[in-house]
């Protein structure tokens, strides 16, 4: 049955640090799928009936079909009687969209709107946990998700954050600039004069784990106040400080082969990345920055590949 064959793979893929809660929704979906239709293998028309029945739009029915190629894929290995389907078989899927790079003018004008945040009784801690937030992701790089699960005891000695079980299940050390160490101090002081027992460092008003709609929608609201891209169709996000940070750095590292190298092995265990592919994608993103970095970068990542 697919379903089983599902869970094996589900296992050994979990094995190697992948979450893939979605994937597997998606592949037991799928198998129910194929055994109503008396189906014991994959066959890609009926992969193709179910992405058009069950996805509507060209994003969702392009990250169905990478789910069932990869599981495909791992299962003809074992039956060459599965079918694995073509990845052109759906429209394209659309392409990561460009992110949005802060000026340092700008980060300023965030962090100042977010202190003059709209004062909320149930949480009083509105202006300070934001500036903070906002402030530890444009420092750190840290994604969204990861800053909101912090926890009081993931802050270790010497100014080092803990960040635990991440997007592919890697925990990692982060050192602290000492003037982010100096702003959390102060955070954190009149934190505990107002967010009672909770152990979140970003506390939501019922004292727990803050939810990333909430931050994404207070952060827009940030960015109209300072006034941040007011002509941009789609405007900026919080995750684009993430971007914004892993620009800045590599703007640093000159062209030099070995100092590319170093800045790039570095900056991808910073990030908590996988693959140090992932990481040269932000010079992809903007190479009209970072053309003559992005040229020693590319001989890097291909003979990372070899």
């Amino acid at each position: 049955m697919l379903s089983d064959d599902a869970n094996r793979y589900i296992t050994l893929r979990r094995t190697l640090g992948y979450k893939l809660i979605k994937a597997e929704r998606h592949l037991h979906a799928f198998a129910r799928f194929a055994a109503e239709r008396g189906e014991t293998h994959i066959r890609t028309a009926s992969v193709l009936a179910w992405i058009e029945t069950i996805a509507r739009t060209p994003g969702a029915r392009a990250r169905r079909l990478t789910d069932l190629i990869l599981f495909a894929r791992f299962l003809y290995a074992e039956d060459p009687r599965h079918e694995v389907p073509r990845a052109n078989i759906t429209p394209s899927r659309k392409t990561r969209p460009i992110p949005y790079i802060y000026t340092p003018d700008e980060i300023a004008r965030i962090l100042d709107a977010a202190g003059q945040l709209r004062h909320q009784k149930p949480n009083p801690l509105r202006r300070q946990l934001y500036v903070m937030l906002v402030g530890l992701i444009a420092a750190t790089g840290l994604r969204v998700s990861e800053a909101l699960a912090l926890r009081l005891d993931d802050i270790q000695p010497n100014g080092v954050l803990h960040i635990r079980e991440t997007k592919f299940r890697k925990s990692r050390l982060v050192p602290l600039h000492a003037t982010v160490v100096e702003a959390l101090e102060r955070y954190l002081e009149i934190r505990r004069q107002r967010a009672g027992e909770s152990d979140w460092i970003f506390p939501s008003v019922q004292h727990r784990k803050m939810y990333s709609t909430t931050v994404n929608y207070t952060f827009r609201c940030v960015l109209r106040r300072a006034g941040i891209a007011p002509a941009r169709s789609k405007q900026p996000r919080i995750h684009d400080l993430r971007h914004t940070f892993a620009t800045r750095v590599l703007e640093q590292c000159g062209t030099e082969r070995r100092a590319v190298a170093r800045h790039f092995v570095a900056l991808s265990t910073y990030l908590g990345h996988v693959d140090i592919r992932n990481t040269y994608w932000y010079l992809e993103a903007t190479p009209e920055m970072m053309a003559d970095i992005a040229s020693a970068a590319e001989m890097l990542v291909v003979e990372s590949a070899a």
